[in-house]
């Protein structure tokens, strides 16, 4: 539990997570500015090919959507050093690669000797049709961390530059609202919650940049049903969790609220499991047949590899559990392009048992 300290938004060092990750991240010398993210941990475009392959037949069926446009464009928001770009690239039939502007949008410099196809750009492009892809990326998005005083009070958290806490104020204006909207907190001593506020803008923000097509979220994320007692904010090093210090030497993330973001956008917005969007991206981990293994050897290899690869990507207590999030851009072909992989009434339902928790959680505990 952190100490109660002055109330003003930086003291002594100290200032909210927010600004804090923020420095540490994207700042000068930041984490991802010197860091390949590759090196530090393992997403699902690093764990198999399958992934990359099931993004590019998505885009394939948005390509089919929107009518084939004679300019198609694959926007990958925090790109890394362009893997899952370079992925697509290699997966897609040649008639749709002809057609494609490949966008690589990160804060970092280009990596040498990455396919000249693929523009790097700090912003997304905007007026663009297609889709838009963002693995791994608002759990990096800075925010304000909140926790519970002895009071019964929530508190923004400030931290210094070599992770040591202490509560400032109380959250206030905007931050009170959609802590009371999204993760109400008890009034029971060290609960934290993490404000998301910064997420949804950043989301909203990011679909508007589309003239037509489909915006994807992959990521960590937990809803109004089960939101952590504790939060979630951790680091990565080196491909271990470590404490979150936020002084430039590790990744520091935490779980997106998706639910939130999908309420966020001026379209529509809906929501499901990786597991469930891979296997409607013809991504499962089936076994091969055994009489593959006498008739063509190799091949049950390659095809048992490639089934362990699947099973993996979709497991329910790992990468499978991911959240996508799945929105429509404004154009006429947006609501078409996400009905490729949503089941709408059972997202209905979905959101309905959010609004039913959402509910629950402010009647305390």
């Amino acid at each position: 539990m952190s100490t109660v300290g002055p109330v003003s938004g930086t003291s002594g060092g100290a200032t909210g997570w927010r600004a804090a990750a923020e420095r540490a991240l994207y700042g000068p010398g930041g984490f991802y500015l010197r860091q390949a993210p590759a090196a530090h941990f393992r997403t699902s475009v690093h764990a198999s090919p399958l992934f990359a392959g099931a993004v590019a037949r998505l885009l394939e069926r948005v390509d089919a959507v929107l009518g084939r446009p004679e300019r198609l464009a694959l926007v990958d928001l925090g790109a890394g050093r362009g893997e899952l770009l370079t992925g697509v690239l290699a997966a897609l039939p040649e008639p749709v690669a002809a057609r494609l502007t490949p966008y690589a949008v990160e804060r970092a410099a280009r990596p040498t000797g990455l396919d000249p196809r693929i523009l790097w750009c700090a912003e997304p492009p905007r007026g663009v049709r297609g889709l838009l892809f963002a693995n791994e990326w608002l759990d990096n998005v800075p925010l304000e961390i909140a926790e519970v005083d002895p009071a019964g009070v929530p508190r923004y958290v400030l931290v210094t530059a070599d992770g040591r806490e202490r509560l400032g104020a109380p959250v206030g204006g905007a931050d009170a609202a959609w802590l009371a909207r999204w993760w109400p907190l008890p009034p029971e001593p060290g609960r934290r919650a993490e404000l998301g506020r910064p997420r949804e803008s950043a989301w909203a923000a990011a679909v508007a940049t589309l003239a037509d097509g489909l915006a994807v979220a992959a990521d960590y994320a937990h809803t109004a049903a089960a939101r952590p007692r504790l939060g979630t904010l951790t680091g990565y090093r080196d491909g271990r969790a470590v404490a979150p210090v936020p002084d430039g030497s590790c990744d520091l993330t935490a779980h997106v609220a998706l639910d939130a973001c999908a309420a966020a956008t001026s379209g529509p917005s809906w929501r499901l499991t990786q597991r469930a969007a891979l296997h409607r991206l013809g991504v499962r981990g089936t076994r091969p047949p055994l009489a593959l293994a006498t008739a063509d050897p190799a091949g049950y290899l390659r095809a048992l590899a490639a089934a362990g690869q699947a099973a993996e990507l979709t497991d329910p207590a790992g990468l499978g559990g991911f959240g996508w999030l799945v929105s429509a851009a404004a154009g006429p072909g947006g609501a078409a392009a996400a009905r490729l992989l949503v089941d709408v009434a059972d997202d209905e339902e979905e959101r309905a048992q959010d609004r039913h928790h959402v509910g629950d959680q402010g009647a305390g505990q």
